[in-house]
């Protein structure tokens, strides 16, 4: 049974939550690029180096089908996706340190403070005269 309440504790922070969201729209987000890539930028590419379509090209060794068109195709999904979640966390970076820099107004000094600083400006006065 405590296993149970450990494994129910674990599967309910925070973080565990948000990793399982990120992995969700990340795969959602990779099957957007990896269309985007397929269906528009690998057409377009092909037609400038002449028509040549990446996905159909293969090598065949004896019985053996190599598709390095397929892989070609897989190194530009993943360099586009790389390059989209490299701008995306650099945005976000950049709104942190625009709201660290922000100059947080000095907090009030408390009442402590204020009865410290009379007393150490009438000893001062005092020492003085």
């Amino acid at each position: 049974m405590g296993m149970l309440k450990e494994f129910k504790e674990f599967a309910m922070r925070g973080n565990v939550i948000d990793m399982a969201v990120g992995i969700i729209i990340g795969g959602a987000f990779g099957k957007i690029v990896s269309s985007f890539v397929k269906d528009v930028l690998m057409p377009l590419i092909g037609l400038l180096l002449g028509g040549i379509n990446f996905s159909d090209l293969s090598l065949t060794v004896g019985k053996a089908s190599v598709k390095y068109g397929k892989f070609i195709q897989s190194v530009v999904d993943f360099v586009i996706i790389a390059f989209a979640i490299f701008l995306a966390i650099k945005a976000i970076n950049s709104m942190k340190k625009k709201e660290e820099e922000k100059p947080a107004a000095p907090p009030a000094p408390s009442k402590e403070e204020t009865l410290l600083s009379e007393i150490r400006d009438l000893l001062k006065n005092m020492a003085e005269k």
